[in-house]
Parts: structure tokens; sequence; C-alpha cells
């Protein structure tokens, strides 16, 4: 992982993992303080910066993942590229690059901002509670995918139409359609009228 004035302070000389800590955020998105990542997801939630990107192939297919069986939120669900926190006092467009980079191992070619949204979506499942303050990303990339199996079980690239039969029949993240709803401007801008986002 590249080290950065941020991620610095998150990686120990010994290998074990500090705790991670999210920013907290009030409704405009200014940040408050920070929480414990765990902490803040348990009901009822505390509202936290975090990034969702979105990334197309030269086709204008979608690449989604499912989430790894052994992570503790959403474990095994399908949802888009890429999601995370950035770190505290780490800008999003570089958390969401290096978190790509971390499930994925690809850099995308292009990502642009594609605006915010924000939302309450409790999870059912783990009880946990996502109170976000999300700032979307979308972009393309060509290189070859080599996912990181503790973070990703599955990825494929989808048309709409495939999208929408993946959708009705198996199991997607509680936030997948609030963010890929809200950036669908940027995503139709980026992919055009044929792509039929």
């Amino acid at each position: 992982m590249p080290i950065t004035p941020a991620t610095a302070t998150h990686s120990s000389s010994n290998g074990t993992a500090d705790a991670i800590l999210l920013e907290l955020v009030d409704e405009n998105g200014v940040t408050i303080g920070t929480a414990e990542k765990l902490s803040a997801h348990q009901p009822p939630g505390q509202l936290h910066r975090a990034f969702s990107v979105f990334l197309f192939d030269e086709r204008g297919r979608l690449l989604i993942q499912q989430r790894a069986l052994g992570k503790y939120h959403s474990p095994g669900v399908w949802s888009n590229t890429c999601c995370g926190h950035p770190y505290p006092g780490e800008a999003p467009f570089a958390a969401a690059a290096r978190r790509t980079y971390e499930e994925l191992g690809v850099s995308p070619s292009l990502l642009a901002e594609a605006g915010t949204v924000r939302y309450n979506h409790p999870d059912p499942d783990s009880g946990l509670v996502e109170q976000e303050y999300n700032h979307l990303f979308v972009g393309l990339v060509q290189a070859e995918l080599r996912p990181d199996p503790e973070e990703v079980a599955e990825a494929a690239f989808v048309s709409p139409a495939e999208l929408a039969e993946r959708h009705a029949q198996d199991a997607f993240s509680a936030w997948f359609m609030t963010v890929l709803d809200a950036a669908r401007p940027a995503v139709r801008e980026l992919t055009g009228p044929s792509a039929d986002w």
C-alpha cells in the first residue's frame, strides 16, 4: 500500500493493525470528529464520510463485486465496484483510488467526482447501520483485475440489462441502488447514450 500522510498513521511497525477510525461529519459533510469503524456502524449509526466507486469497461459495462464471505459487514452480497471510508484527513478521491487498488488490484485509468449522497440504511442481517455521507466517483478500468480474495469473492462486468437480472435474483448491498441512482447522471455522461444507463 502506498504510504501517504493519512495512511502512515494507520499501519504499525510490528505488522498489527491499529483500530480503524472514520471521519464523523455533519449533514453538510463537514468533519466534526472521529469514531472507531465498528462503533460508528452500531445502531442508530453515526453519520460518517464514505465513498463509492463505479468503474466501467470500454463497452460501458459496470464492474460489480461480490463482497468476500469473511467480511463482518454485508458478506457475500453484490455491490458496486468499490466502496469504503477515507481515513481521517485522507481526501475521498485518494481513498477511492487506494481502496480500488487494494481490493481489485487495478488503478482506474480515469476517475472523476460524481457528487455526494446521504443515506441511512440498516442492514437486516448484521444489525449494523450505514449512516453515511457518501462521495461518488465514476471512471474507467482497462487493466486485468487481480482481486484480493479476503475482500472480493467474485467480480463481473454487467450491462444495465444484466444488472437488472442479477439484482432480481441475487442479494445486493443495502446501499447499492441508492448510490447507483445518485451517480447515474455522471455514469450517463461517462458511458454515453448507447450504454443505456
